[in-house]
C-alpha cells in the first residue's frame, strides 16, 4: 500500500517519540493486561515480551502486528508502532476524496441520503463533521455562525451554549451520554486530541436534570426543541444509532463513523416528514 511522505513523516514522527517497548506498555496497561495475560493471547512466553518492553529483545515485523492485534489497537496506532520499531507502515491513510475511495465515498453518500427525512452525519476520529444529509440543515436555526464555520465538530456544536443545547430538553442526560461515550474512546485510541475536548465539553455550563428520577427507556433519547418559519414547532425526539466499516484496511475509513437520528415517536416521524 501507498503512503503519502508527508503522512509517513507524520506517523514517523510521533512513533520517534517513545520506544518500542514504551509503546507496547503503555498500551497492554492502557486494555489492563499483565505481560502474562498478553503472552498468553499472543502465544509468545512472558519472558520473551518482558524482554520488547525492556528493549531486551528487538520484535519482528510479524511480532509487532500480532501484539498491536491482540491489544486491538487503531490501524493508526498499529502504524505508529512499525514505525517506532524501524518498520514501514502496514495501513495506508487516504483522503476520502481520493480516486481509489470511491466505493466507500459511495457508501457514505447513499446511507446519507437514504436516510432522509431522518437527520444523518458522518464524522472521523476528532467528531469533525466530514458530511450531512439535508435533513441536519433545519435542526440548526439559531446555533451561532461561529459553530458552523468549517471545521464543524458535531460534539461541540450539540453542547456548546450557542449550538444546540440551548434547546435540548433533556440537555444533562443528553450531555451525560455523549461524555461517557467520549470518555471511552479516549480510553480505547489514547488520543490527546480527544482528550482535550473532552475537557472543552465538561467545562461547559449544564442546568440541573429536570427529570432525576425518570425511568430507564431503551436508551437516552435526543430531545430537541425545533422552530419552522420562525415558530416554535415543538420538541422532536431522536434516537441515535452509529454505523462504521466492518472490516477497513484503510486509516481514514476505520476512522469513520455515520450517526444516524431515528424518530423515537409517531409525533417526531410526521414532523420531520413535513420540515
Amino acid at each position: 500500500m501507498q503512503m503519502t511522505l508527508t503522512q509517513t513523516a507524520t506517523i514517523r514522527d510521533t512513533a520517534t517519540q517513545a520506544t518500542v517497548g514504551d509503546l507496547l506498555r503503555d498500551w497492554r496497561q492502557r486494555r489492563k493486561l499483565s505481560q502474562l495475560d498478553l503472552a498468553m493471547d499472543a502465544e509468545i512466553s512472558a519472558r520473551h515480551l518482558s524482554f520488547i518492553e525492556t528493549g531486551r529483545a528487538a520484535p519482528s515485523r510479524s511480532m509487532l502486528l500480532r501484539l498491536a492485534e491482540q491489544l486491538d489497537l487503531p490501524l493508526r496506532e498499529r502504524n505508529a508502532l512499525l514505525l517506532a520499531g524501524g518498520f514501514a507502515p502496514a495501513f495506508a491513510e487516504r483522503p476520502l476524496d481520493a480516486p481509489d475511495m470511491a466505493a466507500a465515498r459511495a457508501a457514505v453518500e447513499a446511507i446519507l441520503k437514504g436516510h432522509e427525512p431522518f437527520p444523518a452525519v458522518a464524522v472521523d476520529r476528532h467528531w469533525t463533521l466530514v458530511a450531512a444529509n439535508g435533513a441536519l440543515g433545519p435542526l440548526l436555526a439559531g446555533v451561532s455562525p461561529e459553530l458552523l464555520q468549517p471545521p464543524v465538530n458535531v460534539l461541540r456544536l450539540s453542547l456548546h451554549p450557542q449550538g444546540l443545547a440551548p434547546r435540548i430538553e433533556n440537555l444533562p442526560e443528553w450531555r451525560n451520554h455523549l461524555l461517557a461515550r467520549l470518555r471511552q474512546q479516549i480510553d480505547q485510541s489514547g488520543d490527546p486530541v480527544l482528550e482535550t475536548l473532552w475537557q472543552e465539553l465538561r467545562a461547559y455550563p449544564c442546568p440541573a436534570s429536570r427529570t432525576p428520577h425518570a425511568p430507564i427507556g431503551i436508551a437516552v433519547p435526543l430531545q430537541l426543541r425545533v422552530e419552522a418559519d420562525g415558530e416554535d414547532a415543538g420538541i422532536l425526539s431522536f434516537l441515535s444509532t452509529t454505523t462504521v466499516f466492518g472490516t477497513p484496511v484503510d486509516v481514514t475509513l476505520s476512522e469513520l463513523a455515520l450517526e444516524c437520528f431515528y424518530p423515537a415517536d409517531e409525533a417526531t416521524r410526521r414532523a420531520l416528514a413535513a420540515l
